[in-house]
């Protein structure tokens, strides 16, 4: 018998972080592997794409190309320690008080699943949901949690721990998070330039 249970999702490139975990981590590499420079032209065409097809998938993987599961070792640590201190200072209390609360609290990420998990490791999270990448080639999904595929991603969760899930309140910064935002009794806009509710 599923039960229905209060849940609250977050969102966190932009809303519980003020800088995208992916670009940043792209930066990074490219700023310590000369070999990542032969793929600046790859990226500057999918940048193009970005504008053409904004939910595309081709984009996405092939900018991302020179990721290798050995680069992901080698810089993955240090870029972390380094991007938490990005995350906005009330994230943790309030995912907190809504655990108090007695919610569940959930974050769903169009972030991959080598490093967002990584960067809320010390907030006590019920679910992390995640892009997951190919763990052979990491510039390559398996599922990209991205637009309605949060909400998929949600009720997935949610039948495996045999649940209804009823979303009281979502947290974001996107608009491409609207299907996620719209299945919740309240949304909570964040500005991602301030961490200031708008």
């Amino acid at each position: 018998m599923l039960i229905k249970k209060d849940v609250v999702v977050f969102d966190f490139d932009g809303t519980l972080s003020a800088l995208d975990s992916n670009v940043q981590f792209a930066k990074y590499c490219i700023k310590r592997e000369p070999r990542t420079w032969l793929y600046i032209p790859l990226m500057m065409v999918c940048g193009v794409a970005r504008w053409v097809k904004p939910d595309g998938v081709w984009w996405r993987e092939n900018i991302r190309r020179f990721m290798t599961p050995g680069l992901i070792k080698k810089h993955s640590r240090d870029f972390i320690k380094q991007h938490k201190r990005e995350r906005f200072g009330w994230a943790k209390e309030r995912v907190m008080a809504e655990r108090e609360a007695g919610r569940k609290v959930v974050l769903i990420s169009a972030g991959t699943d080598y490093l967002v998990p990584h960067l809320v490791k010390d907030i006590k999270f019920d679910a992390i949901l995640t892009s997951r990448m190919d763990k052979k080639k990491p510039w390559k999904y398996e599922y990209l949690c991205w637009g309605m595929n949060k909400v998929y991603a949600l009720d997935e969760w949610a039948k495996e721990n045999k649940m209804i899930p009823n979303v009281v309140r979502s947290y974001s910064d996107s608009k491409s998070d609207m299907p996620m935002m719209e299945i919740a009794d309240e949304q909570v806009w964040i500005d991602r330039k301030t961490g200031m509710r708008k």
